[in-house]
């Protein structure tokens, strides 16, 4: 079993450097993946009210039989919870479907300008991390733009912006100003969706030349530059070769190479405003 390193957040929580996604696992398979996931030796689990798997999320960590302090959970509130109050809610009933007390991170799901809500919900994060409710708080999908009025507005800073990341979309922009301010970056679908990243030219050469596979080059990417990827696989062989990542190390040439491809090619919606 791999042993996952872990970083520090700005306020000293520890949090493990990649994670097992949940997205799109239905609440009926979680408990069994999250329990194989977790047996292997990762001890990061993503999840989200949107994902409606959260249920599952909380029986597979309990049925891990691993002690729930050595489990770091996150969960992501939806946009019907955007206001001070509303956030107290959305906490207590992902807490209520998890069954596992405190809440290790928790973030804003999308920033859903259009609503003009997310600060409220932002000083509702800051008032559950003042009550020990949470560990720490963070947001998902933010822009730069979004970011900066939280900070401007509550003085506080996001732990960890949760945004779609991979070579073909690395973020750059994004990543700079999560560094500037002590931001966390956490990426999803960090080695693409549907496989298409993991058929890039550059991506089969390098995993060819390595005797690694394509995942686990990109996931050595993620951490070379110090993300946390969070794979998503419903296989659970998959399981144990994504972990498979801190055996090696990539040089400087292979990571310009891989970061070489950037193709603006994401998965996600991109629409949430600037």
């Amino acid at each position: 079993m791999t042993n996952v390193p872990t970083i520090d957040l700005s306020n000293g929580v520890t949090m493990p450097v990649i994670g097992f996604g949940t997205w799109p696992i239905p609440d009926r398979k979680a408990e069994g993946m999250v329990t194989a996931a977790i047996e292997t030796g990762y001890r990061l689990i993503d999840t989200a009210e949107m994902y409606r798997n959260e249920e599952g999320v909380g029986r597979g960590v309990r049925a891990s039989g691993i002690d729930r302090s050595e489990i770091f959970v996150t969960t992501k509130l939806s946009q019907r919870w955007h206001g001070f109050d509303e956030a107290q809610q959305a906490f207590e009933n992902s807490s209520r479907r998890l069954g596992l007390g405190p809440i290790d991170l928790f973030l804003i799901h999308w920033p859903n300008p259009e609503m003009d809500r997310y600060v409220d919900a932002w000083r509702g994060m800051i008032e559950l991390l003042d009550a020990g409710k949470v560990r720490a708080i963070g947001v998902s999908n933010f822009k730069p733009a979004h970011l900066r009025r939280l900070i401007d507005e509550t003085g506080v800073a996001p732990h960890v912006n949760q945004i779609e990341l991979n070579p073909w979309v690395p973020r750059t922009k994004e990543r700079e100003f999560h560094i500037e301010n002590d931001i966390v970056t956490e990426s999803w679908a960090p080695i693409g969706k549907g496989g298409g990243l993991l058929r890039d030219p550059v991506l089969e050469d390098l995993a060819a030349e390595r005797e690694r596979t394509p995942a686990q080059i990109v996931l050595r990417w993620h951490l070379q530059l110090g993300l946390l990827p969070i794979p998503k696989t419903s296989k659970r062989p998959r399981l144990a070769e994504n972990l498979d990542v801190f055996g090696f190390t990539l040089t400087d040439d292979e990571m310009r190479r891989l970061s070489s491809i950037d193709s603006g090619r994401g998965v996600g919606s991109d629409d949430f405003g600037s």
